[in-house]
This record gives C-alpha cells, structure tokens and sequence, in this order.
C-alpha cells in the first residue's frame, strides 16, 4: 500500500480497519503491546493503524486480523443492513498512478475474497506471502497482467485465468500501454 492515504475511501477503510482492531484487542482485554507481539507488528505501527493514523500494508491488516481470530474481511468490509444491499466495493488500496484494488465481498466458512483490481499501464503491487496453502485464482477483464511468481513470470490476457499458490512472493504487474483489469479471488489466506 502506498504510504500516504490518497483518496477518501482509503481513509474510511484506514479508519475503518483501525476502529475494529481496537474493538476486538480490548473484547480480548489485550494491550496494544500484547496484540503487537501476536501480530508480529511494532508498538507504534499498531498504535497509529487504531488512530487511523497509519496506512498498513495489506498483509499487515491480514497479521493482525489473524492474531485477533477473524480475517481480513471482517476488518475491511462495512457492516450490511440487508443480504440484499448492493455493494459497489470497498476501495483498500490506491495508487497515485491511478491503479486500485476494491474489495467486493467475502465468504466466512469456507473463507474466500472476491476483488476487483485496476493496475495502470507500468503499474505494480508487490504482495507479501500468505499462510501455507493459501491460493489466488485471477481472470482478466481486460489488458495483460504480468503475474510474477518465484517460478517466474506468467502473463495472462482477456479471458485468461490462472491459479497460484499465494504463499511464496508474488507480484502483480502491468508492462502495456493499457490499464488491466482483473478478478482475484482469495482462498486460505
């Protein structure tokens, strides 16, 4: 995630994640030191993310949903009224270059992620690993993703998906001239 927050939906998602993770570490009657170390996250870091101060990484959002017993999901989405209530996503992760990643929806058991990511022509997001066995199916809306995964990299094109195992160092990339836009689905994370 960039360092600054760039739009407003990040805020809202910043202040989002950073309300719940304080809800749930004093539901457990944890200090922010103790859920620091469960999470494997700095002090500080961890202060500044509950103030809404802090714009984490993905993964970060991910450890620290994992040492409190929920997902990231539970931390990210808005609280729905209804089952029937259109969501037009909830934007996570913004670029200045214009690339973006909404999340869309999520399943509790099994768990699963549905997203929608627009990378901008040169664009790039560096993932960190997921926990053992975790994978990620991606399809192409439109224009080339450049999935680069230790094995190499794996371009894909309209209409094309793959699966890969999301629990090694990956990289999503765009090397056209033309914004890609891609469906990723988030499975064991």
């Amino acid at each position: 995630m960039s360092s600054e927050v760039t739009a407003g939906s990040t805020q809202e998602f910043v202040t989002r994640i950073g309300g719940r993770i304080r809800v749930l570490r004093k539901q457990r009657g944890w200090s922010v030191q103790q859920l620091a170390e469960a999470a494997g996250l700095s002090r500080r870091m961890l202060t500044d993310i509950e103030l809404g101060q802090a714009n984490p990484s993905l993964s970060t959002v991910d450890r620290a949903a994992r040492a409190l017993d929920t997902d990231f999901a539970a931390l990210a989405l808005p609280a729905r009224d209804t089952a029937d209530e259109e969501v037009e996503g909830t934007l996570v992760w913004q670029d200045p270059d214009g690339s973006q990643a909404l999340l869309l929806g999520a399943t509790q058991d099994p768990r699963a992620e549905l997203w929608r990511w627009t990378l901008a022509p040169g664009g790039a997001y560096t993932a960190e690993p997921d926990r053992p066995g975790a994978q990620e199916i991606h399809h192409v809306l439109s224009g080339r993703l450049t999935l680069t995964l230790e094995s190499g990299p794996h371009v894909l094109t309209p209409g094309q998906s793959a699966v890969i195992a999301s629990d090694q160092q990956y990289a999503y990339r765009n090397e056209d001239t033309q914004p890609v836009v891609f469906v990723r689905v988030v499975t064991g994370a």
